[in-house]
């Protein structure tokens, strides 16, 4: 009787293997509460940026230099190009740098400069190198010739509204800010690659800028857009300061905080081209995001593991297959769903769920890209090999 009363009372799992228990339900509630907060966070920034978009003038007060470094003849490089030729703005100028005087991009701005004689737009064709970021020798070869001392830098595959300049540099007459940068979303075509590269941004990278937002971070700035002023500039040292970086985005948003200007997220979120037609190139370009994001924030990368909410939830039910661990699961799962339904672009409403079957294998690439960015720092950007944190933080002035 003894014995029989003793195998009624034993726990439901072997004394060992509580700890993996325990594991998988901490790690079912670390998914699950990252993907209910990204969504709370999609709500408080578009809350936000529904009171911001109220306070904007159509009209800044001062003109602008609208710098973009070109290379090569990219997707949808006219189209682009097109949107920041047509703003709402009073006075704006257009300057275009390329390095190689054969490069094909050229042929595009003289097109645009065709089509729209009445805008004040400048083709300036230098060869000279000043670091190992091609892109910031470029926008070295370019200050010179921008007149104004409101400055906005663009990649050059970002499509734009025409209300963007009016409402990107609006913050700049604060003279405590030092930059305004804005998140983008994905532009993406019918291939399987490509729409994963749209999710990279669309559903794991702008929830995790938003949730950072949310709590209070400003420690970020995007090569998507950048409007800074002229002083803002000189006294970081200037565009050569950051000659030898890779994420120069970052280093120019980061050497203005030290010198204690803020940095504002603008309501805005341009588009993006997500180009890809093969997962190896998405690949290389992804695991080029992770490793510099890497050498930028170690900490922060190492615990992103988090974010991939679909693979960490597998995961946890196969430590433990319990009725705790699958409702808190099921809990993450329908956040998980919710977030990409609320973050879905308005221009892409009429797809909205046709992807909505590959976040699972989106979460878990992301997942080996993350073990593959731990184990090796070189990156591959435009030809060339880079190491990811030989061209890292720059020395402060």
């Amino acid at each position: 009787m003894v014995d029989c009363a003793r195998t009624d009372f034993m726990p439901p799992y072997p004394a060992d293997s509580s700890l993996l228990s325990w594991s998988g339900i901490a790690l079912a509630l670390c998914a699950t509460a990252y993907a209910c907060l990204s969504l709370w966070a999609w709500f408080r920034c578009a809350r936000m940026n529904k009171h911001r978009r109220a306070d904007v003038n159509d009209q800044a007060s001062r003109p602008v230099s609208l710098l973009k470094p070109l290379h090569g003849a990219e997707p949808r490089l006219y189209e682009n190009l097109h949107s920041f030729c047509d703003q709402r703005y009073a006075d704006y100028e257009l300057l275009f740098g390329v390095h190689d005087p054969e490069d094909p991009a050229i042929a595009v701005v003289q097109r645009l400069q065709r089509e729209f004689p009445q805008r004040p737009m400048a083709l300036v064709i230098d060869p000279t190198v000043h670091g190992a970021n091609r892109k910031v020798s470029n926008l070295i070869n370019l200050l010179p010739h921008a007149r104004h001392d409101w400055l906005v830098l663009a990649d050059s595959d970002i499509s734009v509204t025409p209300d963007y300049l009016a409402r990107i540099t609006a913050p700049l007459n604060d003279p405590r800010t030092g930059i305004v940068t804005c998140l983008y979303h994905g532009m993406a075509g019918g291939a399987l690659s490509a729409r994963m590269g749209k999710l990279f941004i669309d559903d794991w990278f702008a929830p995790s800028v938003r949730l950072s937002h949310a709590f209070g971070s400003t420690r970020f700035a995007f090569g998507s857009t950048i409007a800074l002023r002229r002083d803002a500039l000189e006294a970081i040292g200037g565009f050569e300061a950051l000659k030898d970086t890779l994420a120069d985005d970052f280093w120019l948003g980061e050497r203005t905080r030290r010198l204690g200007l803020h940095t504002v997220l603008s309501d805005v979120v341009v588009g993006t081209d997500v180009t890809e037609t093969r997962l190896a190139s998405l690949w290389v370009h992804e695991l080029r995001w992770l490793r510099t994001i890497r050498a930028i924030s170690p900490a922060g990368f190492f615990f992103s593991f988090i974010c991939f909410t679909w693979p960490l939830l597998v995961l946890a039910l196969l430590l433990s297959p319990s009725v705790p661990c699958l409702i808190v699961a099921l809990l993450g799962v329908a956040a998980r769903i919710a977030r990409y339904a609320a973050g879905w672009q308005v221009n892409a409403r009429s797809s909205r769920w046709r992807d909505i079957w590959l976040t699972p294998f989106r979460d878990g690439l992301l997942l080996l890209e993350w073990a593959g960015a731990l184990i090796r720092w070189q990156v591959d950007w435009r030809g060339q090999v880079l190491h990811a944190r030989d061209h890292a933080p720059p020395r402060y002035p």
